[in-house]
C-alpha cells in the first residue's frame, strides 16, 4: 500500500502501530530524503492478507495521523519518465554549454 501526506514527524513505528490494528504488517518502508535524512512524506506498507490490507485502506484513508489526513491506496508501479539528461528518450544530444562561440 501507498501511504501519502504523512507528517514529517511520523515514524515507521507510528505507521506500524496504526496499520497493525487491521492485521499483520510485513514491512513498513518510510521514504527518506538521501541528502537531508528527513522523511519525504510517504511510505509503503505490505500486509500478508489482502482482506486486512483492503480493510486498512478503506478505514485509514483520510484518517488523521500527527495532524495530517492520510492518503492510503494501493501502490502502483512507478511510471517511467524520461530523464532530462543522459539516458534514452529526452532529447539531449551532445551540446556544449561552455560557450562554443566562433
Amino acid at each position: 500500500m501507498y501511504v501519502g501526506n504523512l507528517s514529517f514527524e511520523s515514524t515507521e513505528n507510528d505507521l506500524q502501530d496504526l496499520f497493525e490494528q487491521h492485521g499483520t504488517v510485513n514491512e513498513v518502508h518510510l521514504m527518506m530524503d538521501r541528502f537531508t535524512g528527513k522523511s519525504r512524506g510517504f511510505a509503503f506498507i505490505t500486509m500478508n492478507d489482502n482482506a486486512h490490507a483492503n480493510d486498512a485502506m478503506a478505514t485509514l484513508n483520510c484518517k488523521e495521523l500527527n495532524g495530517r489526513a492520510l492518503n492510503v491506496n494501493e501502490a502502483r508501479p512507478r511510471e517511467e519518465r524520461p530523464r532530462p539528461y543522459g539516458g534514452g528518450g529526452g532529447g539531449g544530444g551532445k551540446r556544449s554549454y561552455a560557450g562554443n562561440r566562433r
